[in-house]
């Protein structure tokens, strides 16, 4: 027999017939294998993609005005990007820390309490804390929201409208150009604003100081979202954006 041959010989016995330690009991290379199976199925459970975990639920693609308090106490405006019964995607002028505890006031939802898990341009995600209750009302109340336009229910203007006694404007595009402009009306969420030439929709303006989008045109103007609700404090016809 050649020295390579004994080596393979003496090794395969050596795992075969190797005790470990524990009295009267051979632990032989299969009852090891056969052994360490509940336990590797275990790790397989424990190890899954915390990815995964947190895809769980499907996230929907839904604007909804609220304000938020961060573990300091103090409030601001903010506005969901997306959302699931598991967490949120918000727009907020502040992104706390991850980790940091969070409530947040949005409409049609009421208070959702939460911590901050990542921050992201101009805000942050959210994971919701809640009960498996508040969790399915969530589910029903955000798969309303996102079929309210494919079932044709009527649009739901949420917010007052005002028309500001100084509605003079200046509209700034993207490529720096302005145009000097009037608005029609405002309300927490937007404005409308009169132009003569039609601009895309999902443009971005600054009406003002305010950040917007164009999300709508009509004869005459265009209707654009503010980017952060504005403070209910200062919404009055003496408003300036």
């Amino acid at each position: 027999m050649s020295c390579s041959a004994q080596c393979a010989l003496g090794l395969k016995r050596s795992l075969t017939h190797k005790t470990y330690g524990l009295p009267n009991r051979r632990m032989t290379l299969l009852s090891v294998t056969r052994e360490m199976q509940p336990l590797q199925a275990a790790l397989a459970v424990h190890q899954r993609p915390r990815a995964q975990e947190r895809r769980r639920h499907f996230r929907v693609r839904v604007a909804l005005l609220g304000r938020y308090m961060l573990s300091d106490r103090k409030e601001y405006p903010c506005q969901t990007n997306d959302m699931s019964p598991g967490g949120a995607l918000f727009v907020a002028p502040v992104q706390g820390a991850v980790g940091e505890r969070i409530v947040v006031y949005l409409e049609h939802l009421g208070r959702i309490e939460g911590e901050i898990t990542r921050h992201v341009e101009n805000g942050f995600a959210i994971a919701i804390l809640a009960t498996a209750r508040k969790r399915d009302k969530l589910a029903s109340q955000l798969t309303w929201l996102a079929n309210r336009h494919a079932l044709g229910l009527p649009e739901d203007r949420r917010h007052e409208r005002i028309v500001p006694l100084r509605p003079a404007v200046v509209l700034e595009l993207g490529d720096g150009r302005t145009i000097e402009t009037r608005l029609i009306d405002v309300s927490l969420s937007g404005a409308a604003v009169a132009v003569v030439k039609a601009l895309p929709i999902g443009t971005s303006v600054m009406v003002g100081r305010t950040p917007s989008k164009v999300v709508r045109c009509f004869q005459g103007g265009v209707a654009v979202e503010f980017l952060l609700p504005l403070s209910p404090d200062r919404f009055d016809e003496n408003i300036i954006l």
